[in-house]
């Protein structure tokens, strides 16, 4: 790292926090309330909560047992079940970052439409034209090097929770107890049927995944932090806070605007929200600070969707085309790939119904492999001792494993098969990506038996998406 600055506890804590509180806090009224009546809300954030507390505390102890293993996420599912899982981890972690920048412009351009209409919406030409320009201005902030762009982070990750907080005090004044348990487990005030409830409750599963992508992120950077010890700290500190702040939001937005008006409320729903309560200066506040939370959070998953590319690279298992620096420690040739992607997925803008929706959805499937291979570590080195001591207690890391282990594989069958094929069209071209890197490494045989079986699996599926998306089963 030669003279590199390093990130401090405060910095690290700014961008687990920055990398969650993106968008998403900002639509979420709408996102749950589309799928879901109150009272499955309830309970997809009960298993939420305990399944992304679970992982976080399993990202803790993660770091904690395993610090040398400074590529995170990427490097448990490497270390736990070989290169090959390791590459897909991190393939699919890097797809999951870029494709979250891309909701993010849809969303951030939906915002600067409430005040300049040329954009109004955030789908048109102008508003492709606005994001592309975004993009590469990140771009270049990013290539002066990761510290002087994690300090633009931590100022951005303040200013943010200003209007997000304010909303908490002005929601919970104006809640209604009434609106709130209207229709509580359906319309027309349909009683409780775990037949109803459960589908209402998987609805809301990828929305909650969406908004906390990003509580690895202190992880993901720990080779570039100060301290070590930071980066358990600053996870669950970052998690625990940021599970509050959700949880406030879409419970409170409840009692004040019934399940069907939320659903349809336009991007982003905070805003039309607090507009109800106080009028349209509360929309603009919103939007204002909507502006400036994406600003943050854009820049934050740049900084980590150049990085896993990066770390992998300088592992042997991503081509090591990767694993080339500028001056000020920056990942170049990561950085221009990923934002050269984002710039060419800016189109669906143009041609999707709902692009934030759409792609905020396709980066939680994306994810769903590197979290559940985390999860799957935890739970391996708890139960093998690896990385404790002989006398020490492993009970606790052992149920965080199960609970972890359990809440990852739930989220795959809730993302649903639609999702997972689009996600295995992504996943493909890795394929030759990882083919490409075992040459580099003078590998004989590029795949075991249970890996070729795998990348064979991904192949068919990614067949079967095209397949659909041709024939019109699947629409984006």
């Amino acid at each position: 790292m030669g003279n590199q600055k390093k990130l401090g506890f405060f910095s690290l804590i700014a961008i687990v926090i920055g990398s969650m509180i993106g968008g998403g806090a900002f639509n979420l009224a709408s996102d749950m309330s589309s799928g879901a009546n109150a009272g499955a809300i309830i309970i997809g954030w009960a298993v939420t909560g305990i399944g992304i507390v679970a992982l976080g505390l399993s990202f803790q102890n993660l770091a904690v047992r395993k610090p040398e293993l400074e590529g995170g996420i990427y490097s448990y599912a490497k270390e736990g079940f070989g290169s090959f899982m390791g590459f897909n981890s991190a393939f699919g972690y890097w797809l999951s970052a870029w494709l979250g920048n891309i909701a993010y412009a849809t969303l951030m351009f939906s915002a600067i439409g409430y005040f300049f209409k040329t954009f109004d919406g955030g789908q048109n030409m102008a508003s492709v034209v606005g994001a592309s320009v975004m993009l590469w201005l990140v771009h270049a902030l990013v290539l002066r090097g990761v510290h002087s762009a994690a300090l633009v982070n931590l100022v951005t990750t303040i200013a943010k929770l200003i209007p997000v907080l304010l909303f908490i005090i002005i929601g919970i004044f104006a809640f209604n107890i009434d609106q709130f348990t209207a229709d509580f487990w359906g319309k027309g005030g349909a009683a409780f049927e775990w037949s109803s409830v459960g589908q209402q409750v998987k609805s809301t599963m990828l929305v909650t995944l969406w908004v906390f992508i990003g509580v690895e992120g202190a992880v993901v950077l720990s080779g570039r932090a100060e301290n070590k010890k930071d980066v358990g700290r600053a996870t669950v500190i970052g998690l625990v806070g940021t599970l509050f702040i959700y949880v406030l939001v879409s419970l409170l937005s409840l009692g004040i605007m019934s399940n069907s008006e939320l659903a349809g409320l336009e991007n982003p729903s905070m805003a039309y929200v607090l507009e109800h309560i106080v009028g349209k200066w509360g929309a603009a506040l919103i939007n204002a600070g909507l502006i400036i939370s994406l600003l943050g959070a854009w820049l934050g998953w740049t900084l980590l969707a150049a990085e896993i590319p990066y770390i992998a690279a300088k592992d042997h298992v991503f081509p090591k085309w990767f694993a080339k620096e500028n001056k000020n420690k920056a990942p170049t040739h990561s950085l221009w790939l990923t934002n050269s992607l984002i710039q060419v997925f800016l189109l669906t803008f143009l041609i999707s119904d709902k692009p934030y929706n759409f792609a905020f959805s396709l980066a939680s499937s994306a994810i769903l492999l590197p979290y559940l291979f985390s999860a799957l570590f935890q739970l391996k080195i708890s139960l093998t001792g690896n990385g404790y001591a002989v006398t020490e207690s492993r009970t606790k890391d052992i149920i965080l494993g199960i609970v972890s282990s359990i809440y990852a594989i739930w989220l795959v069958y809730a993302a649903g098969m639609e999702y997972l094929l689009l996600t295995m069209v992504l996943y493909a071209p890795g394929i030759i990506v990882y083919m490409i890197a075992e040459k580099e490494a003078q590998k004989k045989k590029y795949f075991g038996k249970s890996e070729l079986a795998v990348a064979f699996a991904i192949f068919l599926l990614a067949v079967w998406a095209i397949i659909e998306l041709f024939t019109g089963a699947i629409e984006i």
